[in-house]
């Protein structure tokens, strides 16, 4: 499960065996949230109102960031799938 981010007792991951659409999954505590990366669209939500909203920011701040980390994260999948 790559992490790519801890911040404010949010942390931002996704699944190693993860598909399309290219999503991030964010947790706090027993809480959780699943949000595409190119719409930003709340795909699934067990936040609290402010906790999502905040999510949503960070998101939003670091999306270049995410996605490049799960190109990159796929690309060595399928490596591994080809060998």
């Amino acid at each position: 499960m790559p992490i790519l981010l801890l911040q404010d007792g949010f942390k931002f991951f996704f699944y190693a065996n993860e598909h399309e659409p290219k999503h991030v999954r964010v947790a706090k505590g027993d809480d959780y949230a699943k949000v595409e990366l190119h719409t930003f669209a709340v795909k699934v939500n067990h936040m609290k109102r402010k906790d999502l909203k905040k999510a949503l920011t960070v998101v939003k701040l670091y999306n270049h960031e995410f996605e490049e980390r799960w190109d990159e994260w796929q690309r060595k999948r399928q490596e591994r799938t080809l060998r």
